[in-house]
């Protein structure tokens, strides 16, 4: 994963609603922590819950600004848009921390204020 372009590969994954397609970019054994939830860990975990939150929406889109790598470090980051059950839309800036080991995510960290996407 040492291309840029890995990053605009994974963020397509996520906004095409896939979670198989998304944890393919995991270790086995990855954690994975989504704005102030618990960690969750290990691959199929991450798949359920990835599933989970893609159910609960109608559609999701990101807007790379940028990313930087260092070593086996990547950050990015950017917006999102998140397209509610209702249609509504709800745009939020994203920052990601990506830590890699052998070529794939060991540890993905999403730091998002997304808590009006599932407010009345």
């Amino acid at each position: 994963m040492n291309d840029s372009g890995w990053v605009e590969s994974l963020l397509r994954a996520i906004d095409a609603r896939d979670a198989a397609a998304f944890v393919g970019f995991l270790t086995a054994d990855a954690t994975f922590r989504f704005g102030n939830s618990p960690p969750v860990h290990g691959r199929e975990a991450i798949e359920a819950v990835a599933g989970g939150f893609f159910a609960a929406i109608a559609g999701l889109s990101h807007a790379l600004n940028e990313h930087w790598s260092l070593a086996e470090v990547t950050i990015c980051t950017g917006t999102v848009s998140y397209t509610r059950r209702d249609r509504r839309v709800l745009t939020v800036p994203f920052a990601n921390v990506l830590k890699l080991r052998d070529g794939r995510i060991c540890d993905y960290q999403i730091f998002v204020d997304n808590s009006a996407l599932f407010a009345p």
